[in-house]
């Protein structure tokens, strides 16, 4: 029997796509990169792959998405940055040996280190994304999800800037319903 994993929340921005490998931070927590393996396939799946990943390079990835998840809730909030969480994304970015190289297509793509390719340069991507978006240097802003239950960062390129779910098919979706069923219980006439 084959063991069945949460889903992959992935959007279009590295940092903080990697933020939502732990979702539903203020209720029933989803790790969604339970394993070493589960990191390998979500780095993969994000134009990042590497051969492996031990048990420890976990943790290290977890720690650099808590410190992008508490410098980026922190810049949604408008509050001065953590300290410690610039430190270990700044450690991250300056560990990692990747290029920037350009596609046929004209898109950037990452080229991690030479091979084999590892988790630590892999993780130096995402953290140098961070600091892109930390930085003001993209076009958007970083705001938190509305659920009470997810609060997630996320990087809102709305034209508007007025997103309220880091994903309209989860979180969004769910306050919908539950707006939906609650005004049903509050007027059972208006139901019918």
């Amino acid at each position: 029997m084959s063991v069945r994993f949460p889903d992959f929340r992935l959007g279009k921005v590295l940092a903080t796509s990697f933020t939502g490998t732990l979702s539903e931070r203020r209720g029933d927590a989803v790790e969604r990169i339970p394993t070493p393996d589960r990191l390998v396939d979500w780095l993969a799946v994000s134009g990042l792959a590497v051969e492996s990943c031990t048990t420890a390079q976990l943790e290290r990835a977890r720690e650099l998405r808590e410190a992008i998840h508490a410098a980026a809730t922190a810049a949604a909030r408008r509050d001065p940055l953590p300290a410690p969480a610039v430190q270990v994304i700044n450690d991250f970015s300056t560990q990692g040996r990747a290029a920037a190289v350009l596609t046929p297509e004209g898109n950037r793509q990452w080229r991690l280190g030479p091979p084999p390719s590892s988790v630590e340069d892999a993780l130096g991507v995402i953290a140098a994304d961070a600091i892109s978006i930390l930085a003001g240097e993209r076009d958007g802003k970083l705001a938190l999800c509305a659920s009470p239950t997810c609060q997630a960062a996320f990087f809102d390129t709305s034209q508007s800037r007025t997103r309220r779910w880091c994903e309209m098919n989860t979180c969004g979706n769910r306050q919908k319903k539950a707006r939906f069923h609650a005004h049903k219980h509050e007027n059972p006439a208006s139901a019918k």
